[in-house]
């Protein structure tokens, strides 16, 4: 419908909602694994991106049988998360596979970051004075 001065509306468009999906973090010596519950996702409806330091991920559930519900309890919503990382993760390493629903993202430390030990060389047998 045109206003007052003869451009239309925009039509108001529907809010697409998001979920932050859980998520558990474990550290290890090699760096870190991220686990994301991704119920009623499909690879293909799966993204995983990394740009300028920010990991994302974004997912669309989808029922598994086809039809219209008659009675449905819940209302699958799109999951989105964001992540910052730091110098320490090797972006380049980063890897992720999705298997029953359950994102696992491997994010190695980067050579730089991981502990090493420093070897002690003796000189001698006798304290320095």
């Amino acid at each position: 419908m045109p206003n007052q001065t003869g451009q239309s509306k925009e039509r108001t468009r529907g809010m697409e909602r998001f979920v932050p999906p859980p998520v558990d973090i474990y550290d290890s010596p090699e760096g870190l694994v991220l686990l994301a519950d991704l119920p009623g996702v499909a690879s293909e409806d799966l993204k995983v991106r990394l740009e300028e330091n920010t990991l994302t991920i974004q997912a669309s559930p989808k029922h598994l049988v086809d039809g219209e519900a008659t009675y449905k309890e819940f209302e699958l919503v799109n999951f989105f998360r964001q992540f910052e990382l730091s110098e320490e993760v090797d972006q380049e390493k980063i890897s992720a596979s999705l298997s029953h629903g359950v994102l696992r993202l491997s994010l190695p430390r980067a050579e730089k970051a991981k502990p090493r030990e420093i070897p002690v060389q003796v000189q001698g047998d006798k304290p320095a004075a």
